[in-house]
């Protein structure tokens, strides 16, 4: 299927908007899942958006920046893997795999900014001595709306314009590459979950991993509701364990501070 002007367009908008939260960090609707939700809207088709979402989000669950080390860029991700299974018909395994260039793409375009843009610091540094900030604002403004322009103009290029050219790369594409492309793409998931347990998996987590391992491997059920409800029950369950606790803590503290003030005032004479 043929993405239309209109839809590229909106395309490039949405990833302006998606691209200035992603450089700020505010919302976090840069996630592949919005963010292919959001492409599937624009398109069309909201179930091969939230198909795609879903399998792009476990690839990129784990792939978090570290130091000075930036992973693959998730907002490209999210757009291509929607666009490229729309355009090209492959499926969401696929076409994970035929995204990750323009998400490798988009990463180097980030690193080039924030090195370029330390050509800005002598400026901050003398707005910050003349303690003007207006000009400190207007600084900040123009390095976000060149990132976020860069965004709009490469999702635009990506989607619209060279769509043509991955269709016909695609189908000239022999069957056993596709089918490499479907095992990669069904591999990135588990290896991005994995990262994902690496990092967060504690020994006190470990029930509530076996709790869903069984829900969803030994009981029949017809999605992943059922398991996300029993997630979110365990999560209140521990918040508000963790609260009380710390409450019981906080009245223990108390208490042990006022007899304290009440044992100071004792003396013992000689």
């Amino acid at each position: 299927m043929q993405i239309t002007l209109i839809q590229g367009l909106l395309l490039a908008l949405a990833a302006i908007i998606i691209g200035i939260d992603y450089w700020l960090e505010a919302f976090f609707i840069f996630r592949p899942l919005i963010v292919s939700t959001v492409t599937g809207i624009i398109l069309g088709n909201v179930t091969l958006g939230l198909t795609t979402g879903a399998l792009t989000e476990l690839a990129f669950a784990g792939l978090t920046p570290a130091g000075g080390t930036q992973p693959p860029n998730p907002v490209l991700a999210g757009f291509m893997c929607t666009v490229i299974a729309y355009t090209t018909g492959v499926n969401a395994e696929a076409a994970l795999g035929l995204c990750l260039p323009f998400s490798f793409l988009m990463q180097y375009v980030i690193l080039f900014f924030y090195s370029a843009f330390s050509f800005f610091m002598a400026k901050a540094d003398k707005c910050a001595d003349e303690a003007d900030t207006a000009a400190f604002a207007r600084l900040n403004y123009t390095t976000m709306a060149i990132v976020a322009l860069a965004y709009g103009v490469i999702v635009f290029l990506c989607t619209y314009v060279a769509q043509d050219a991955m269709n016909a790369l695609v189908n000239a594409m022999p069957a056993a590459l596709t089918h490499g492309l479907e095992v990669a793409g069904g591999i990135l998931p588990a290896i991005g979950f994995g990262m994902l347990l690496r990092v967060m998996m504690k020994t006190k987590y470990i029930p509530f991993l076996i709790a869903g391992f069984l829900m969803q491997n030994f009981i029949v059920m017809p999605n992943l509701l059922p398991v996300a409800l029993l997630g979110a029950a365990f999560a209140l369950y521990d918040f508000f364990t963790a609260r009380a606790r710390k409450e019981e803590i906080n009245e223990a503290v108390a208490n042990l501070s006022v007899n304290n003030n009440g044992g100071g005032n004792k003396h013992v004479g000689i």
